[in-house]
């Protein structure tokens, strides 16, 4: 995932910006980490640099 993406998305929950937390980096991309929304507080992996936006209750059934 390139961190200008971090420029356009927003938590699905209440659409609030994302913090990227615990990021390893390849090459200038992220691989892994997290996304933390800022207001709510919910994280949202970033895994293999692809970002899981999936609501949590969607998250747990995928």
């Amino acid at each position: 995932m390139k961190e200008s993406l971090l420029d356009i998305v927003c938590c699905p929950v209440d659409k609030s910006e994302l913090e990227l937390e615990d990021a390893e980096r390849d090459e200038g991309e992220v691989v892994d980490g997290r996304l933390v929304c800022t207001e709510c507080g919910e994280a949202y992996p970033v895994e293999d640099g692809i970002p899981n936006l999936l609501p949590p209750d969607m998250r747990e059934e995928a």
